[in-house]
């Protein structure tokens, strides 16, 4: 058991282990997930931004043309072309690009380009084009932040994040709001995300919406579940593992008193009938009839308790194997109950008074051997367990059959297990009540292959009632 002990605790150790293995590589997975998914949030916020500047430009162009444009003639005779810039580009040793510019009035401007290797071209040509487009655009178009919501979400919704609440405001540097918008309350606990649309005047795009934790955990939740069936599995079979094992130990240390209760009880018989025996084989017991009749009748006593015994055992062999077949009979119970009843009589351990309260005509069908060993026990435990004198009374009629009587009762927690293999009722401190506990796990089991069904009452100190119904109904 101490090996199964060990073992049993470094099988919890590697669950433990496994599940804080699993807990961390979860974790990791949401960040990284969470990675992903803000990342694709800053991308759709740019798409978006292009978007509304579609828009925007739209309503510029609208605009441009409801206005009338008068031009003077003197003006067009006295225009003069300006001269146009030049401008060339090369790249340097460090793979910068390089930009020289000279202007109408001769000035040479060099400039480098902030384009960066790190990202594509086109993606950078796209943000520089934006932020001209924010420089030009922001001081004669305002920001419409319904256009942007609405941008936004759909957006959004292409890459399947469907945020509950999401408005976006224009923003500074210092976070100060310079486009409110109107649904943004100030509500807290939402996820914010922010790009920088005019880095000159350094205003953002400030987008506001439900927290991610929710779009996260639902790409995750089949690896979740998985794990978490995973780990109820194991729960499962490993507590029906100790279930198991709690189960055979005790099983185990029933069989250990069953063997020492059924060695003691053999013993006693084989003992008195061997000692029996051998005072008629040493003594001149011939010259003493009342010598000899006392020693025969109590070798064959012993004998007789001892015939019981294996008789019993044998029977709790068949019906263990499940082999065993009934043969049931006609029997008349009150012939069948005197019989038994003058037998039991006859034990001369005790002053036995058994009452026979049957009607001539009560008869059941079953099988008669087993019936006789059933009646046998329970009278059998009437008289272990009672004081010097015992009064069985034994009533029935066709539906049922009670033997009752005046013993020293059944404890109340005891009466659940009483019909339990091996299973026998604590008595304190007595010594003289012996046996091994299969008897009435035989009456319980041959009740059950006939069909029937026992109940029992009892008060310590008053005696006990014990009734079996020719049916399966306990009620």
């Amino acid at each position: 058991m101490k090996r199964f002990k060990t073992i049993s605790i470094s099988f919890i150790i590697v669950i433990a282990v496994i599940f804080c293995c699993n807990v961390y590589y979860l974790i990791s997975l949401y960040n990284s997930i969470r990675s992903n998914v803000e990342r694709d949030v800053m991308t759709v916020l740019s798409d978006a931004d292009i978007d509304d500047l579609m828009y925007r430009a739209g309503r510029a162009q609208a605009l441009a043309s409801n206005v009338e444009i008068v031009e003077l003639q003197e003006d067009i005779e006295e225009y003069q072309a300006p001269r146009k810039a030049e401008a060339s580009t090369y790249r340097d040793k460090n793979g910068q690009l390089i930009s020289i510019r000279t202007e109408a009035d001769g000035t040479v401007i060099e400039e480098r380009e902030m384009f960066s290797e790190n990202s594509s071209y086109s993606n950078q040509m796209v943000d520089m084009m934006s932020r001209q487009f924010h420089a030009m655009m922001d001081k004669y178009i305002p920001y419409d932040m319904a256009v942007m919501d609405s941008v936004l979400y759909y957006q959004l919704s292409y890459r399947s994040i469907h945020p509950d609440f999401l408005c976006v405001e224009v923003v500074n540097s210092a976070d100060s709001v310079i486009c409110r918008n109107p649904k943004f309350n100030g509500e807290s606990g939402l996820d914010s995300f922010r790009i920088n649309i005019n880095p000159d005047e350094g205003i953002y795009y400030k987008a506001y919406m439900t927290p991610l934790t929710r779009h996260i955990l639902s790409q995750m939740l089949g690896i979740i579940i998985t794990i978490f069936l995973l780990m109820i599995a194991f729960s499962i079979a490993f507590r029906y593992l100790c279930r198991t094992v709690s189960r055979l130990r005790t099983i185990e240390e029933m069989k250990d008193d069953f063997v020492s209760n059924m060695t003691h009880e053999l013993k006693t018989p084989i003992a008195i009938a061997y000692s029996a025996n051998d005072a008629l084989l040493n003594y001149d017991a011939d010259n003493d009839p009342d010598k000899k009749t006392k020693y025969l009748t109590i070798a064959n006593k012993q004998l007789k308790r001892l015939g019981e015994l294996v008789e019993n055992i044998l029977a709790m062999s068949m019906e263990r194997r499940k082999t065993m077949k009934l043969k049931p009979e006609e029997i008349q119970l009150h012939e069948f109950s005197e019989e038994i009843a003058a037998a039991q009589r006859m034990r001369g351990d005790k002053d036995i008074t058994i009452n026979v309260d049957i009607p001539e005509n009560a008869t059941v069908k079953a099988d008669k051997a087993h019936l006789a060993n059933i009646m046998n026990n329970l009278i059998d435990n009437a008289i272990k367990y009672s004081d010097d004198s015992v009064e069985i009374t034994i009533t029935g009629n066709d539906n049922k059959l009670t033997v009752k009587d005046n013993g020293i009762g059944i404890p109340a927690k005891s009466i659940p297990y009483l019909f339990n293999k091996f299973y026998r009722v604590p008595h304190g401190n007595r010594q003289d009540v012996r046996g091994y506990g299969i008897g009435l796990y035989y009456v319980k089991s041959i009740l059950d292959k006939m069909g029937w069904s026992i109940v029992v009452k009892s008060t310590e100190g008053e005696g006990s009632v014990f009734t079996i119904k020719f049916s399966n109904d306990e009620r």
